[in-house]
């Protein structure tokens, strides 16, 4: 998942988790969850552009500039941390790795010139997009979230998200513009929530877990650029944990916009109440949706 903190790879797990993770039975999402997975070769595809234009916005940004949607970086550390998390699951995936605890423990080494970025990080998203190929989609890899999805698919989600959430850091730092297609940010706002619901985060991340639960509560995120359920998410808040799903229903607060806005918004890089920066709309009880995101950052560790 998408970090705020300078930590790389995101998912080496701590042997606590890697433990649980391991006899956590995988072939089942749960209950009231679902998800809409984008195609996979149009995901591979945009983990390549999305990772070159964040290799454009770091050139162009210099590698001391501050990253101000996360603020404990720098872009240098950005690229390693991308380049880096790509190098790692595509070894995992390469190697079929099922077992959590013989996930690989040496990372990949950036050039120390800014000038080879471009080269390095364009090596390192092939590298992953190709370990991702139709043949490994459902081959046995371990899935840290442990959500019902096949390890592979997984990561193939998870990577697309590290390189268009990062890249939107990395053109902030560089003041320049980052487009996202609705269709893939939808496909995020969906990797997001099933990741906030999943088994292993209430392991990773307990209090963020156990903040987001409630009593009934109900959010509804709607993309209005998106048709159909894919771009719906209704959420709610049990006293078991929250549960999302695919459909439009009344809810206690309403947030409609762009799915680029709804994305940047739910992982915290851009403010749901300014909409005239966001074009998003939030109808009904805004405490509700701004303590959702205050309670569900995404930190490594």
């Amino acid at each position: 998942m998408v970090s705020n903190q300078p930590d790389a790879p995101i998912w080496r797990l701590p042997m606590s988790l890697t433990g649980m993770a391991r006899h956590t039975q995988y072939n089942h999402l749960r209950k009231g969850q679902s998800m809409t997975e984008p195609n996979a070769e149009r995901t591979r595809l945009a983990i390549v552009e999305h990772t070159r234009r964040l290799a454009e916005s770091a050139a162009a940004a210099g590698p001391d500039a501050a990253v101000p949607t996360a603020p404990q970086w720098t872009v240098a550390d950005l690229v390693t941390h991308l380049g880096q998390t790509q190098h790692w699951v595509a070894e995992i995936i390469e190697r079929r790795i099922t077992d959590p605890t013989q996930l690989p423990t040496e990372l990949a080494v950036p050039p120390t010139n800014p000038l080879l970025w471009q080269t390095w990080l364009s090596e390192s998203a092939q590298r992953v997009a190709n370990a991702c190929s139709d043949e490994a989609l459902d081959a046995p890899v371990f899935n840290p979230a442990a959500d019902g999805r096949p390890g592979t698919r997984f990561w193939l989600s998870s990577m697309l998200n590290e390189a268009v959430v990062h890249g939107f850091d990395a053109a902030d730092a560089a003041g320049r513009p980052a487009d996202v297609d609705a269709d893939i940010a939808a496909a995020l706002i969906s990797n997001h929530l099933a990741m906030l619901t999943s088994p292993t985060w209430e392991m990773r991340r307990t209090e963020s877990a156990h903040a987001i639960r409630g009593t009934g509560q109900t959010l509804q995120w709607l993309a209005s650029d998106v048709p159909g359920n894919a771009g719906t998410w209704f959420v709610q808040r049990r006293p078991d944990g929250a549960v999302w799903r695919p459909e439009t229903q009344q809810a206690d607060v309403t947030v409609t916009g762009p799915a680029r806005s709804l994305l940047l918004i739910l992982t915290r890089r851009l403010p749901l109440t300014d909409r005239d920066a966001t074009g998003v709309r939030v109808d009904g009880d805004t405490s509700l949706a701004q303590h959702w995101l205050d309670n569900t950052a995404h930190v490594a560790g």
